[in-house]
């Protein structure tokens, strides 16, 4: 495995920026909010500061009252694609590859269904070679980023020469459902759009080698966080338990992880963990006896873009790499979750 490693990272979010008090105003001008209702979104969208505003794959405000099922679908293949194929090529240009070098592409996502899947629009719309290993992963929810990363180390283990894109693209809008339930206003409150792109091969002197994966998986917490149908439509489940789960079983499958390399938590570097909200983070912070410090550029990722899903992590790490250039030798543990409940957890070792 560490001889795979990531040499770039493309990151892409939609041009409309919609801050959390126009999102509070647009929520009260097109829905009859129930008097509740009003008062916890204006508790979350006004009253609170961990999100500033959020990247929105609208052409205009107006599309936030559609529900019909087919017109979200068309949204989501439409915007999906656009932000992944200027993700990938991003990706690319900073690895100093051509589409042509691209050997794997593997995508995930969680907020649309397509078949055939977001592959083939990303190989038709960048002109990607017609012999190219491809992945579609569904319903792996907000930790879908890293067993996508898992896969792509999948295709390079087989194949030294391999360039894989691992890419994760969320339109959280095409799921938004409305209705007086506290977990539904909010995930209305706080998902964001975006597109994650990450370039891993098995050449000399990456960005980071990737040492090990690991994962869990908890079918008991399974409706704590999850999509569900109803009305002919994805809706979210967000239990109040999340923030507790997600502490305990995201220490659990870290210990698990650093224990088969010989490691300890206190060993780690850096941490770029899935910033799913404010009160996960403090949660995840105190199981694993972290300093807040550590989590800063969750944190800001969460304030600047709110939760994309999926892609967010991959947005974490961007910034850290950015922020604190680690030095040859310094660990990092990537750590997101997900439905089902599901956790996953990467170890890298920067070069």
């Amino acid at each position: 495995m560490s001889k795979v490693g990531i040499r770039s990272i493309g990151l892409a979010v939609p041009d409309m920026y919609v801050s959390q008090a126009t999102a509070y105003e647009e929520f009260r001008r097109n829905f009859k909010l129930r008097t509740d209702e009003e008062a916890l979104y204006r508790k979350i969208l006004v009253e609170n500061d961990a999100i500033d505003g959020r990247y929105i794959a609208m052409r205009d405000t107006a599309e936030v009252v559609e529900l019909d099922q087919d017109q979200l679908i068309k949204r989501f293949a439409r915007e999906g694609r656009k932000l992944g194929s200027m993700a990938c090529q991003r990706a690319i240009q900073q690895a100093g590859y051509t589409k042509e070098d691209i050997t794997g592409l593997i995508v995930n996502t969680c907020t649309g269904y397509l078949c055939p899947g977001l592959t083939s629009y990303l190989v038709e719309d960048m002109g990607l070679r017609s012999d190219i290993r491809v992945r579609d992963i569904a319903g792996m929810g907000c930790g879908g980023a890293l067993p996508n990363l898992d896969s792509a180390a999948g295709m390079i283990n087989q194949d030294p020469e391999a360039v894989v894109l691992s890419v994760s693209i969320e339109i959280c809008t095409a799921t938004l459902f409305m209705g007086s339930s506290p977990d539904l206003v909010v995930s209305n409150s706080i998902f964001g759009d975006g597109a994650s792109a990450v370039v891993v091969d098995g050449r000399p002197e990456p960005k980071a080698r990737i040492l090990d994966f690991a994962s869990g998986l908890y079918p008991m917490h399974r409706d704590d966080l999850r999509y569900r149908t109803e009305e002919h439509r994805l809706r979210n489940v967000l239990s109040k338990t999340v923030p507790i789960i997600a502490g305990r079983k995201v220490k659990e499958v870290l210990d698990n992880l650093l224990a088969k390399q010989g490691m300890s938590r206190e060993q780690l570097d850096f941490y770029a963990l899935h910033p799913g909200g404010t009160q996960i983070l403090d949660r995840v912070q105190r199981d694993l006896e972290l300093d807040r410090s550590k989590l800063k550029a969750s944190h800001d990722i969460l304030r600047e873009y709110g939760n994309m899903s999926s892609p967010t992590v991959i947005y974490v790490l961007d910034r850290m790499i950015e922020e604190t250039s680690p030095k040859t030798g310094q660990t990092m543990a990537l750590l997101s979750f997900g439905a089902g409940f599901s956790v996953f957890a990467t170890l890298l070792e920067f070069c």
